[in-house]
């Protein structure tokens, strides 16, 4: 029977770029974190802002995803402590699959994205917003985020997705002469996030401020080589809308107004045993609609233990 069918991960991974290409999610992020600054970085409008994710983090979807432990500073300490993070949230994102490499030295551009890329699948990049912010003022690499990338047992050909091409929204100040081609690479691909089975969120990735052909120009513009099986992650998807946030963080805004969900539970950030989905379609033709499959992990208790040896 189906239900007995075991799916594997659907390629080998190489290396894993993480993007921040939603200027909602941004401008979200920034309010909460740093209020009294700027809600976007100097410079966000002028470039995709992205970073190196390890390729040791990915999962299956379905793989059950343990509570992090690391260290925080709680509300109102002068001192961290270390423990299990009491922030564990979700990041909905998109990710892209390189097919084609390319030479070092070489820079691939926006225009030349279907040359590079197969296709596109679900990431869940699972995070410990505590963790997170409290390496951010270290200026440190933040295993807080992603601490695991979670993927969807599927990868949708990037031909499957040409009825849902719509251009990016207007980039304003003009990009780089590097970055003006591939904006008619946004997607109207709209994802749901479920907790327990109760939709929380309906972000929608038409509304990202930098499309992947964007960030694929950006991730080579100073000649890195892309491999076979490299993993371009959008960064979470967040529309101007409450009910379209792709994590807790904005939804809750940080705890301060938690999401009920249907059964009257509330969450400012996941329990254990939550089980978090994230599921997409996009247009195709004739009416049809392209589905992505879902991506989806249960979250399992932390092991102090096991840090502390570690």
């Amino acid at each position: 029977p189906l239900d007995a069918v075991e799916l594997h991960v659907p390629f080998e991974v190489a290396d894993v770029a993480g993007f921040s290409a939603s200027e909602d999610h941004a401008r979200n992020t920034g309010r909460i974190v740093c209020p009294t600054q700027p809600p976007l970085p100097d410079g966000w409008r002028r470039q995709p802002v992205g970073w190196h994710a390890r390729a040791g983090s990915i999962r299956l979807s379905g793989t059950p995803v343990v509570r992090p432990c690391g260290q925080y500073l709680p509300p109102g300490a002068e001192s961290p402590v270390y423990g299990p993070t009491r922030k564990l949230d979700f990041q909905a994102e998109v990710g892209f699959v390189v097919g084609a490499p390319s030479e070092p030295g070489e820079r691939v551009s926006a225009e030349a994205f279907a040359q590079h890329v197969f296709g596109a699948c679900l990431v869940n990049a699972w995070s410990a917003r505590d963790i997170e912010h409290f390496d951010m003022k270290l200026l440190a690499g933040a295993p807080g985020t992603p601490f695991t990338m979670s993927i969807s047992p599927w990868v949708v050909p990037l031909q499957a997705l040409e009825h849902a091409r719509v251009p990016a929204p207007a980039q304003e100040p003009e990009p780089a002469p590097y970055l003006r081609g591939g904006r008619d690479w946004g997607l109207d691909v709209q994802l749901e996030v479920r907790i327990n089975g109760h939709v929380v969120a309906q972000p929608p990735f038409a509304a990202l401020y930098w499309t992947p052909a964007q960030q694929l120009a950006q991730l080579t513009v100073t000649g890195g080589a892309l491999r076979t099986g490299d993993v371009i992650a959008s960064g979470a998807v967040s529309g101007p809308e409450p009910n379209q946030r792709g994590s807790l963080l904005e939804l809750s805004w940080d705890g301060t107004d938690p999401v009920l969900l249907g059964d009257g539970t509330e969450r400012s950030y996941l329990l254990d045993e939550d089980v978090v989905t994230i599921a997409a379609t996009a247009p195709g033709p004739g009416g049809e609609h392209v589905r992505f499959g879902e991506v989806t992990g249960r979250v399992a208790p932390a092991v102090v233990e096991q840090a502390h040896q570690g």
